[in-house]
């Protein structure tokens, strides 16, 4: 039995989740910056309401609570079919198994209903439980960026993994 599934991010989740957003604040602060005010939850939902791009919230199965994140961007098709790939769980769901099982759900919905083949993940070198997700979904280690991404105001280095998803 699945113990999450997936969903859209709505307004009508903008409490829950930015409650969850404050109370995980630690367990983001080094790697991520997930909307925090009402106002950058609802223009979190305009960028990802579109043609390029895709969100999912994972939700625990048996209390419909929001346990993480997953966010399809710069979503290119043709000849590429390909896209970067964000996420992050919820202070009090990570390390439970959950976030790999939404993973991998999301992976079978950008292989089978958005017409992905490869998805890359560009990730901190010391954000362990990140690679580790990674590394359990499938995803293979392709380089290192040196200052690759603007994270809280600083350039910070990092590795790129990606994954297959289809053979076409």
């Amino acid at each position: 039995m699945n113990r999450v599934y997936l969903r859209q991010p709505l307004m009508t989740d903008q409490a829950e989740f930015l409650e969850k957003v404050r109370n995980s604040s630690g367990l983001h602060a080094a790697w991520v910056s997930p909307p925090a005010t009402t106002e950058q939850f609802g223009l979190y939902l305009e960028k990802r309401h579109t043609i390029n791009s895709a969100a999912f919230l994972i939700c625990h199965a048996a209390s419909d609570e929001i346990v993480g994140v997953v966010n399809i961007t710069n979503i290119i098709l043709g000849a590429f079919c390909s896209a970067y790939l964000g996420y992050y769980a919820f202070a009090g769901y990570e390390r439970q198994g959950l976030m790999q099982e939404g993973l991998l759900s999301v992976m079978t919905h950008a292989r089978d209903k958005l017409g992905l083949h490869r998805l890359e993940a560009n990730i901190q070198p010391d954000n362990a439980p990140s690679i580790a997700l990674v590394k359990k979904c499938g995803f293979s280690l392709e380089g290192y960026s040196p200052q690759y991404l603007k994270i809280h105001g600083q350039w910070r280095d990092h590795e790129r993994w990606a994954v297959i998803l289809s053979a076409n």
